[in-house]
């Protein structure tokens, strides 16, 4: 949809939303610029975009594949916090950091019980402990570089990319004002965020990832 030449989003169903964030590929929209209030207004109940700098990004459907680690990850990290109660698990909502004109919508997020006055009703104020990110064709660049820089600068605590796509999984925490990777200790990647809790790459990947449950068991966490 046009308007003097122009994409004119607001003109546009989901079906259309999504075909053209396929066209662009993880690219901002051209020649559309939105003051935050103006995205805010457009993008309400809406988490398939992204405002960056006033360019609007938006995000491709995920596949299933995407979907189904979103859910395993998401219900680790979710089952691991309510066992130790240091905070509260996220998805899909919008983040806004200080002093930094973006709106990101992060795959997986945790705030610590010292940081859930941040939380408000449609968005967080300011950065989560913890944001995962699971990599897909259009999001490559977006969550190693784009996203990588923002959360370093917006100062959160660790950060987790996970790619299927090449099979990795990579783990950055906060030291001073740069991120620094956490390495492998014995196939394991102890997170600083939520401690206890560790990772292995093999559990993230192939056809026969573990139950939640044999995971936190492993890590000791009690059913």
């Amino acid at each position: 949809m046009r308007t003097n030449g122009r994409l004119n989003l607001r003109a546009m169903d989901a079906e259309q939303l999504a075909y053209l964030a396929l066209q662009l590929d993880g690219n901002p929209v051209p020649g559309v610029r939105m003051t935050e209030q103006q995205f805010v207004e457009w993008a309400f109940e809406r988490v398939d975009a992204e405002w960056i700098n006033g360019e609007v990004v938006l995000m491709a459907p995920v596949s299933d594949a995407h979907s189904d680690l979103d859910v395993w990850v998401g219900s680790l990290i979710h089952q691991f916090n309510e066992a130790k109660q240091l905070g509260v698990v996220r998805r899909d909502m919008f983040v806004c950091f200080a002093r930094r004109k973006q709106r990101r919508v992060p795959d997986i997020m945790f705030i610590s019980n010292t940081r859930r006055h941040r939380i408000r009703p449609t968005y967080i104020d300011g950065a989560p402990d913890l944001i995962v990110e699971i990599v897909s064709a259009d999001s490559r660049n977006r969550d190693r570089r784009d996203k990588y820089f923002a959360y370093e600068a917006g100062r959160v605590r660790e950060y987790w990319i996970i790619d299927p796509l090449l099979e990795t999984l990579d783990v950055y925490a906060l030291r001073g004002r740069k991120f620094e990777e956490i390495t492998a200790v014995d196939d394991r990647i102890y997170s600083r965020v939520l401690p206890g809790l560790f990772l292995r790459a093999k559990w993230l990947f192939g056809k026969h990832r573990p139950k939640v449950a044999q995971v936190l068991k492993e890590i000791g966490i009690k059913g």
